[in-house]
């Protein structure tokens, strides 16, 4: 049986890991696949995994009244989806839509916190790394929030 081990290892968001570590966040993980327009999640829904995406492209959506979904980031190959596992009450704060034919590694969320909470260095070491993540997906949110009401004095 082949292991997500050395895509892993090798990946930016969890290269330099401890062995340990890493060998923990592989039992956690399996291959999912997403087909144009799927959705991954729903905004409110319960967040209980995050993805690495291999291949394709998913669009992270912000409903909007009186202008629908409008698309906040995209996430492409070698990207991380999903923080919202790691802060309770653990739902999603967008909707994520798969914009093509897309490949990726899930990591079961609920699997992670309880090796977090047996582990804290482990939990510790990934709550540094969604920092990022979540400093990014903000930074985003931002920028389309100006986009969207930026011409209001015109």
């Amino acid at each position: 049986m082949e292991t997500l081990k050395p895509y892993l290892e090798e990946h930016p968001f969890l290269k330099d890991l401890r062995p340990d570590h890493l060998d923990l966040i592989v039992g956690c993980a399996s291959n999912v696949r997403f087909d144009a327009r799927q959705f991954v999640f729903r905004e409110g829904q319960e967040a209980n995994q995050f993805y690495i995406i291999r291949h394709g492209k998913i669009a992270l959506e912000l409903y909007a009244p009186n202008r629908g979904p409008l698309t906040i980031d995209t996430i492409s190959e070698g990207e991380v989806l999903g923080w919202s596992w790691v802060v309770p009450p653990y739902h999603w704060h967008f909707d994520a839509r798969a914009i093509e034919l897309t490949r990726a590694i899930a990591l079961d969320g609920k699997c992670l916190r309880d090796k977090c909470e047996e582990d804290y260095e482990l939990g510790y070491e990934l709550l540094k790394r969604f920092t990022g993540i979540i400093m990014d997906r903000l930074q985003a949110t931002r920028i389309q929030l100006l986009d969207l009401y930026g011409d209001q004095n015109k």
